[in-house]
Formats: C-alpha cells, structure tokens, sequence
C-alpha cells in the first residue's frame, strides 16, 4: 500500500521517475512551448483610437511585420543573426535568431489610418477606431 500513488499525482510520479525525468529534461529546451518567451506587449484604448506597443529590443524594423485583419491586429517578429555575429568567437551569447508573434482582437479597428513607429526599442501602432455613422435620416413634418 505504500507504494500507491493517488490517481491526480500519478503524472508528477512518473515524471520522478528515472527514465521519465532523464527524457523530459533531454527534450525540455526542444518541446517547451512557453508564452514568456514572447515579447511583451500593451494595449491602450485612448478614446477615439487604440495604442499597442511592442516591446523589441534590438530588433529592426525590417524583421518586424503588423497586419491588420478583421479587427485582428498581428504583430509578428522574425529575429535574425547577422554573419557578421555568426563568424566571432563567443564566449556567451545569450541573443540569437526567434520568431514570436503577438494578436490582439480590436472589434472597432478601422481599416485605414494605421501608423506604426519603432523607437527606443518599442513598436508603437495607432489604430483609429470606426466612427459609427447613423442611417437615420431626420424628416421634417409639413
């Protein structure tokens, strides 16, 4: 009986397990799969527009692309090295070549007016909101 391991930490068990845990820790950097791996990235609602900013460090406004699609605003990073970075002798290099995209959903994004700007290492995108039209025609009675 005391080698029974209840049914909810059956996987934390198995996981302890040599061989489990050997295969796990081989493949972790290879599977993972983590969101903090992302840029980080806000989104301000400033009225009659939204504000989005992209935090991108080192990146380059060529590696970088925003799309605007159905209200879906996509910003995705494409990280290269250079050869000029390939061909020295590191010692640490704890920067290299990623891809990461971010999306929000902005339901009353208008499809024209967008502007992006890349300063400092921050991407910020203006996107102007729809301005509601009414149908309504006023009649005026004789």
């Amino acid at each position: 009986m005391a080698g029974m391991v209840p049914y909810s930490d059956y996987e934390k068990a198995l996981r302890r397990a040599w061989p489990f845990s050997a295969f796990d820790d081989f493949f972790a950097p290879v599977l993972a799969v983590d969101s903090s791996d992302a840029f980080p990235m806000d989104v301000e609602d400033a009225g009659d527009h939204y504000v989005v900013s992209a935090h991108l460090p080192g990146v380059k406004k060529d590696e970088i692309d925003v799309e605007l699609n159905e209200g879906r605003l996509s910003v995705s990073v494409d990280k290269k090295e250079t050869d000029e970075d390939k061909g020295k002798n590191w010692i640490q290099k704890e920067t290299g070549e990623w891809q990461a995209s971010r999306g929000v959903y902005l339901k009353d994004a208008a499809a024209e007016g967008l502007t992006a700007k890349l300063a400092d290492g921050v991407l910020t995108i203006t996107v102007p909101k729809i301005q509601e039209k009414t149908n309504a025609t006023k009649v005026t009675i004789e």
